[in-house]
């Protein structure tokens, strides 16, 4: 896995690692997925949505793209279960994702924070810690 959840007092939070942009944002969304939990309906058909989105930095891009997520999530009851990110460049980003309507997950994030959010070049690629409001 290239993600680990770290303890936080009132919140989730996640530490997530990729080799390169598209990798973070793909690991990302897998980890906040993987934080809720949850068990599909599969037998409902399973349903499939893609994603262009641009923003003015990459920590807005990556809110922004998580937001989307949580929003299929609770919004529309999509219970995910797979997510590829295409294409990460010229801050904005492609990508698909796949899952069953009607699943439910086990817990439910309100909100992706900026709390202290700040993606950085490392030696494996690059990292971040996203705190998530519950």
């Amino acid at each position: 896995m290239f993600w680990e959840e770290i303890s936080h007092t009132a919140d989730l939070s996640l530490h997530v690692w990729g080799e390169d942009l598209r990798a973070l944002f793909e690991n990302a969304a897998r980890g906040v997925l993987d934080l809720m939990g949850g068990k599909p309906d599969e037998h409902l058909p399973m349903i499939e949505k893609s994603y262009d989105l641009c923003a003015p930095d990459w920590e807005t891009l990556l809110v922004d793209w998580l937001t989307e997520l949580l929003y299929l999530a609770e919004d529309e009851g999509v219970l995910v279960s797979t997510v590829t990110v295409t294409e990460v460049g010229d801050l904005c980003l492609r990508a698909s994702v796949s899952g069953w309507p009607g699943g439910r997950y086990d817990k439910l994030i309100k909100a992706v924070t900026y709390h202290d959010l700040a993606i950085v070049p490392t030696e494996r690629g690059y990292e971040v810690v996203i705190v998530f409001d519950v």
